[in-house]
């Protein structure tokens, strides 16, 4: 998934098509043009998520060709690439021959000043459907996540596709995902004849940063008293496949994506071999709230929820399709575990070398920011803020 640019502009054509040569993946292997099967758009396809969908689809002999667009243009010379920003309107006449359009193009980072995030997510969102609707797109595949479900103790465990979306925009990036689920159901209402798909994972690892990808990085898992905490992952190859179905029109409609079962705290605790430290939920989520507001954690209070309550989901729609994940929840945290190694974070703050030395602990490190935010408190009050 990309970050916006505002200072990108559309390029000319001419100036970005591929040169005959060699890829970074191997000897280029010519399209056809009589050859069948559909020809796919992927937005933010430079990196991440959409840079190995790219490079999948324009390997595979059921798609016709491949459509990159991003705001710079990405590795695989065997797609072609338009490079413009997706708010663009402009996006409609790159589109245009296209038969599916998989819409990546989202900035979900923690660092993001959230107004600017949400008006890239959903404005982007909206030209993507509209766009896609005006050159003829006949389907457009959204990634969200299972996030928009909600993390609430009365889950049912799993839940089920088509389960109620009770989530609440107070979690990073929820907001945003909500809305993009709500204009893809309204995208077919306006545009007849355009159909969508929306792939929802569950906790994504593979490159990624997320509050809960964060949560492995703190050197005790924080655990609020008389909380269930249950754990399902998906790994960022498995989500690729599952859009790959998505964009071959194998599966449709509203669909989760994650590894099959899901982990209970306890075999957390005990696989990743870190201990965990309960607190009582007033104080957690009390704490969590004013270290965000005083902009000493990146993550609001919301994120905690999703270390709380249950939010695993079937996976029933992929798996009716034939669709298997190649990964096990036992796999994909060891993989998260290796990618987090040496990183330290406490309340969704990344600590430095020196923080983390100076640390004693989980303990330590959190009394140490909790007694930060008691200073900016009080140095406030003394400014009269």
């Amino acid at each position: 998934m990309s970050s916006p640019d505002p200072q990108v502009r559309a390029t000319d054509d001419a100036e970005i098509r591929p040169e005959p040569g060699d890829s970074a993946h191997g000897v280029r292997r010519p399209r056809n043009p009589a050859a069948r099967g559909p020809v796919i758009a992927v937005t933010g396809a430079a990196s991440g998520v959409g840079a190995a969908l790219v490079t999948l689809l324009a390997a595979s002999e059921e798609v016709k060709q491949v459509v990159a667009i991003d705001e710079r243009r990405g590795d695989c010379a065997d797609a072609q690439w338009h490079v413009l920003d997706v708010r663009d309107p402009a996006i409609a006449e790159k589109l245009r021959g296209a038969d599916v359009v998989v819409h990546l193009a989202l900035d979900l980072g923690l660092e993001s000043d959230p107004a600017a995030r949400t008006a890239y997510n959903v404005r982007g969102t909206q030209t993507v459907l509209t766009a896609a609707a005006a050159a003829g797109v006949h389907r457009v595949v959204l990634c969200t996540s299972a996030m928009v479900y909600g993390a609430l103790p009365d889950n049912d465990i799993p839940l089920s596709e088509d389960s109620e979306l009770r989530a609440t925009a107070e979690a990073t990036g929820v907001g945003d995902l909500l809305e993009i689920e709500r204009l893809g159901r309204r995208a077919p209402r306006a545009h007849p004849g355009l159909n969508v798909t929306v792939v929802r994972p569950a906790v994504l690892v593979g490159g990624t940063d997320t509050s809960l990808t964060r949560y492995f990085e703190s050197p005790r898992l924080l655990v609020v008293a008389g909380s269930r905490p249950t754990w399902q992952f998906c790994h960022v190859e498995d989500l690729v496949s599952a859009l790959e179905y998505a964009a071959l029109e194998k599966v449709e409609g509203e669909l989760a994506v994650g590894c099959e079962g899901w982990l209970e705290q306890e075999e957390v605790e005990e696989l990743s071999g870190i201990r965990r430290m309960e607190l009582p939920s007033a104080v957690a989520l009390g704490a969590a709230a004013r270290l965000h507001r005083i902009g000493l954690t990146p993550s609001p209070a919301g994120d905690l929820a999703y270390t709380m309550h249950p939010w695993v989901v079937s996976v029933s729609g992929l798996h009716a399709a034939g669709w298997r994940p190649r990964w096990t929840n036992e796999e994909v945290l060891a993989e998260l575990l290796q990618e987090v190694a040496g990183r330290h974070t406490v309340a969704g703050r990344r600590l430095g070398r020196k923080d983390a030395a100076t640390a004693a602990g989980a303990a330590g490190a959190t009394v140490a920011l909790l007694g930060a935010a008691a200073a900016v408190r009080r140095a406030r009050k003394r400014r009269g803020i």
